[in-house]
């Protein structure tokens, strides 16, 4: 494995960097979604017999106890609930907005990664090419079938490996965008029913 990836030249360490670095988001941020996941129901469960009590105060307290997006935007709507209702809306908007990046948090740089590996195994096709062409410039017909084996065997290489990093990164990136999605609908839904049970609309 190690000479194959020396085969690879120069260009295998950024593309292995970044192979690095794409490992490290994804499994922060499987841990940061499972944790977030697990926080969110239980805050849903502690608002839903606190809101049963009538207990505002039981409220606040399971918000400052979950600390999750969702738990800080209902505890602005909590602080906020006596605004009317156009008011209350745009100040609940303007905290998403605010929580929504901490749930992008690393997602750009995986996006970034994806298609700077593809780059990266693209341009190391390129130079490997230039180097086999070269070689057999400059040797007549065949050329030193050592040096045209490495330059075949670095273009090779690093597209591999550039592939071998982009396509995890790019679904991963995806599938993170999607649990975004989904936290934030989810989000929507829990302040919403909030608002609406402190309004007295529903039970």
């Amino acid at each position: 494995m190690l000479q194959t990836l020396k085969a690879g030249g120069l260009l295998i360490i950024p593309i292995l960097i970044c192979g690095v670095f794409a490992t490290y988001i994804i499994i922060e941020r499987f841990i940061y979604f499972k944790n977030l996941k697990a926080r969110d129901s239980q805050l849903k469960k502690d608002l839903d017999k606190a809101l049963a009590a009538a207990d505002l105060s039981a409220c606040e307290a399971a918000c400052g106890q979950a600390g999750t997006p969702t738990a800080t935007v209902v505890k602005k709507a909590l602080d906020c609930r006596r605004y009317d209702e156009e008011a209350l809306r745009e100040v609940v908007e303007a905290e998403m907005e605010c929580v929504i990046p901490s749930m992008e948090h690393w997602l750009t740089p995986l996006g970034t990664i994806a298609n700077i590996a593809t780059l990266l195994g693209l341009l190391g096709t390129v130079t490997g090419n230039m180097k086999a062409f070269g070689v057999l410039g400059a040797g007549g017909t065949m050329g030193d079938p050592a040096l045209l084996a490495s330059a075949i065997s670095e273009a090779l290489v690093t597209t591999v490996a550039g592939l071998f990093v982009s396509i995890p990164s790019l679904i991963f990136h995806n599938y993170f965008v999607s649990r975004v999605n989904r936290r934030i609908a989810q989000m929507q839904a829990i302040v919403t029913e909030t608002l609406l049970k402190i309004k007295g609309r529903i039970k």
